[in-house]
């Protein structure tokens, strides 16, 4: 018998994953409710935590004067965890009193800082009785941000999630519809509804929505393209509720936005020429835009620390549009069905982690002595104090970076800070 040669890896796609299991250095799931509470314009999230919680909310959203936001803490002091008070009876007064001062709220979302075991309170079933006692004025929903079970961006795929069995069933003689699932700053989304209408693409919802009316009937017709990398549970339950997801890289840069557009377009049957009519003029202009930056990320080795599940497709767009060279793309969770498609478009020359072993990471990245670093807060200055320029994860979360007109904004995120480091050195 003749020994067959092992095959050179065409793709990361091909590669292992070096899978960690240790220390993290991430921020909790409810973080999200930053960017939720201003994208459902009529929901409120009302943190069932501690004091830290609170803290931690009001110095991630910073102090809004002139607004009054859609977030609070009902906070569980020791008299609660002792159990001294009715938790229920607690939990059911901060309720009605938000509700009699908000009584625009549609949406409530139940987020729970910590596990039910630790809170000694089953919040979904506190929902369900809220919510039956409101008559569903508003619907009380619950999920998890939990730092112990969740991640940074995982409290977005826990909110939507808990929406899906909200959602309208579509009728069975339903038309085929495109559902857009991810949180997408209004602007992205007011200009992808006109490219998908350019397209002769009609039928065409957002979830979230900016109304609770605004929820989009789902079925067998549903056509469902995600605008983010981490709603695997999202996608798992509308999968479930008979959408069909449409493969495609994520929607950054000039190149992954056209293949992302492609996929609908593939979808419902639009020509080619057509397509080519309605994106050719964004495209060239996202093009010029990110190339305006190439000169100072080409050749530039960088690093990704896991953080936001952003890891992956950040890392297809500057590689394959800025000539970037990722050297270690690590990411929280690695969800291959969902990131094929950019995975497909990566050099095999890097290192692709899973999960986080912060130490090992860490002499891994001194090691390869990167251009750049992409990282979490608690991990930027520390590297810098070292020498390392760094870059925060988190910016590619609070920014609008999806779609043609943002394409320029998301490389200028990645040559700024090698441009400070050019500026302050002597």
């Amino acid at each position: 018998m003749t020994a067959q040669p092992l095959l050179a890896p065409r793709s990361a796609c091909d590669l292992p994953v070096l899978r960690q299991r240790g220390q993290r250095e991430v921020f909790c799931g409810l973080t999200g409710i930053v960017w939720l509470h201003r994208k459902m314009r009529d929901a409120f999230f009302l943190v069932v935590g501690s004091r830290t919680c609170a803290h931690l909310l009001q110095s991630a959203a910073g102090v809004m004067i002139f607004a009054e936001p859609r977030f609070a803490t009902a906070v569980i002091d020791e008299r609660d965890l002792a159990g001294l008070a009715d938790l229920h009876d607690e939990l059911d007064r901060v309720v009605g009193r938000l509700i009699d001062r908000r009584p625009d709220i549609r949406t409530l979302f139940l987020v729970g800082s910590c596990p039910s075991e630790v809170i000694k309170l089953d919040l979904a079933k506190a929902a369900a009785r809220l919510s039956l006692g409101f008559g569903n004025r508003p619907r009380v929903l619950s999920y998890s941000g939990s730092g112990i079970e969740t991640t940074f961006t995982e409290g977005e795929d826990a909110c939507l999630a808990a929406l899906v069995p909200d959602l309208p069933a579509e009728g069975r003689d339903a038309e085929a519809s495109l559902l857009v699932v991810g949180t997408l700053a209004d602007v992205v989304e007011d200009q992808f509804r006109r490219l998908f209408a350019d397209l002769g693409i009609g039928r065409v919802a957002f979830l979230p929505g900016r109304h609770r009316e605004d929820l989009p009937a789902v079925g067998p017709a549903t056509r469902m393209l995600l605008a983010q990398p981490y709603l695997a549970e999202t996608a798992r339950r509308l999968e479930d509720r008979g959408a069909r997801r449409l493969a495609a890289p994520f929607p950054l840069g000039a190149e992954g936005t056209t293949d992302w557009l492609w996929a609908a377009a593939t979808a419902f049957g639009v020509p080619a020429e057509r397509f080519e009519t309605v994106t050719r003029p964004a495209r060239q202009r996202a093009r010029a835009a990110v190339a305006r930056h190439r000169a100072a990320l080409e050749n530039r080795r960088i690093f990704f620390f896991p953080d936001s599940q952003l890891e992956i497709p950040l890392a297809r767009m500057l590689s394959c549009e800025l000539g970037m060279i990722p050297v270690e793309v690590g990411t929280p969770y690695l969800h291959r069905a969902h990131l094929e498609p950019d995975l497909s478009r990566l050099s095999p020359d890097l290192v692709l982690s899973e999960g986080q072993d912060v130490e090992a990471q860490l002499d891994r990245c001194r090691a390869a002595k990167p251009d750049l670093v992409v990282c979490g807060l608690g991990l930027a200055n520390p590297l810098e104090a070292e020498g390392f320029t760094t870059k925060w994860s988190i910016e590619t979360v609070f920014t609008p970076i999806q779609g043609y007109e943002q394409a320029g904004d998301l490389a200028e995120l990645f040559a700024r800070p090698l441009d400070r480091r050019n500026r302050l050195e002597v």
